[in-house]
């Protein structure tokens, strides 16, 4: 791959996975809208793993307070607040990383790379998140996470993993549906992020083993380039939501799924 398309791929991936408009149905439609071959899916997964490295420092105080959590559940320290919320992260993971091992040994991912399913799962989530967003309260903080919220969010979590459907809009979408506010519903989607993308990592590290050391780079390049950009957009997208609503991006949605079933 040349530099231009890997900064592409990374510019793309960075903005893409969190605003709420699916990073993995934008990089699908890369092949489609340039002269580029399919990055595949390999490349697709060291790009997240870039954005799961910018979360990790942007909201370095919740990885910290969920790292005690871990730590204490094993007898190493005492947080009772930081241990209930690191295990409905984990209870908010399962899931996706279940959802995700089934259709990667199963071989079902390449089959979801094709526009017409992008198209129409930006349409149909982009309209929840406008109607969640719409008439969802705004009342509740991630403190106030339980294991219903947690379960139902890693289930929204879990959709994501087909193309056009928004792993940052599907969880903010039932976190707002479940009263949450805005930004506290970016908060949790962000760090719920972090397990179910470091277990999309280690199967890709396994994969990578195998590739050729060219792959082995590009996946690099794409990585180290993608941190900078999803860094840039995650502050933006905080900021942003403490004073706009999500409608933005609804429309944006709706208007390039139409785009694209009238297009391909």
């Amino acid at each position: 791959m040349t530099i231009l398309q890997l900064l592409l791929i990374a510019i793309v991936q960075g903005i893409s996975e969190f605003l709420p408009i699916s990073s993995s149905g934008h990089l699908i439609l890369i092949p489609y809208l340039t002269d580029f071959p399919d990055q595949g899916p390999m490349i697709d997964v060291a790009v997240h793993v870039g954005s799961l490295l910018a979360i990790i420092i942007y909201f370095w105080r919740d990885a910290l307070g969920l790292a005690r959590g871990g730590l204490a559940s094993v007898g190493i320290g005492k947080d009772p607040q930081q241990t209930r919320l690191f295990w409905w992260v984990v209870v908010g993971t399962i899931p996706a990383v279940a959802l995700g091992l089934f259709l990667k040994l199963g071989g079902y991912l390449e089959s979801f790379r094709f526009t017409d399913l992008v198209a129409t799962n930006l349409i149909v989530y982009g309209l929840l998140l406008g109607a969640a967003d719409r008439w969802g309260r705004q009342e509740k903080h991630f403190e106030d996470l339980t294991l219903r919220d947690a379960i139902l969010v890693g289930m929204a979590q879990a959709l994501a993993l087909i193309p056009g459907t928004s792993r940052s809009g599907s969880t903010m979408t039932m976190a707002r549906f479940l009263g949450y506010k805005r930004v506290e519903a970016a908060r949790f989607s962000f760090l719920l992020a972090i397990p179910a993308v470091a277990g999309a990592g280690v199967l890709a590290v396994l994969d990578l083993a195998e590739a050729s050391q060219q792959m082995q780079w590009d996946a690099l390049v794409a990585g180290v380039f993608t941190f900078a950009a999803a860094f840039a957009t995650m502050a933006f997208l905080m900021n942003f939501l403490k004073r706009a609503s999500m409608m933005v991006f609804v429309i944006y949605r709706v208007a390039l799924g139409a785009v694209l079933l009238m297009a391909f």
